[in-house]
């Protein structure tokens, strides 16, 4: 398996998405072909190298996320975000499930531009199409550092066989 320098020497590209539980994240974009590398951590908050219990208790501001590196070749930014709005209650402010707190909000961390005016406009595209439902509350924010959550965390349904309280519309 390569690193992830070897694969951003390759032409793929970071992305950085957080919609409730980043176990059930994970797990979705894992599944996509083009997708050769996930991690579960923390972003969005002022907390440095934060534990899964100090984000836990909602004081840190960070939101559980997956960061996945992806071969734009294979698969375009365009369908990761299809496939984000489908995953989760983007109407949800700071819920998933049973998930309660602002680590369980939906954000779009993007990377530079072409992620950021694409994450606005598929946004803008499924406020259109949901217009006479709950408005949209899902955050699109340049992307900052990335706690890599403990290790327990990482693909953690393929390492316990389960899939857990996640809770996805997927």
């Amino acid at each position: 398996m390569l690193s992830q320098e070897e694969l951003l020497g390759k032409g793929y590209e970071k992305a950085t998405f957080a919609a409730g539980c980043f176990w059930g994240i994970e797990a979705v974009f894992r599944k996509v072909q083009g997708v050769d590398f996930t991690q579960v951590g923390y972003t969005g908050g002022d907390k440095e190298n934060p534990t899964y219990k100090e984000v836990c208790m909602g004081n840190t501001g960070h939101a559980e996320a997956v960061e996945l590196l992806f071969n734009p070749k294979i698969v375009p930014y365009e369908k990761l975000l299809e496939l984000f709005w489908e995953m989760h209650d983007p109407t949800s402010l700071n819920k998933q499930g049973p998930d309660v707190g602002t680590q369980y909000r939906s954000a779009i961390f993007y990377h530079n531009e072409d992620q950021k005016n694409k994450a606005m406009s598929s946004k803008k595209e499924r406020e259109y199409l949901h217009r006479s439902k709950k408005p949209i509350v899902t955050q699109i924010l340049p992307a900052g550092p990335f706690y890599r959550a403990e290790e327990y965390h990482q693909q953690y349904f393929e390492k316990t066989g389960n899939e857990g309280g996640c809770i996805l519309k997927y």
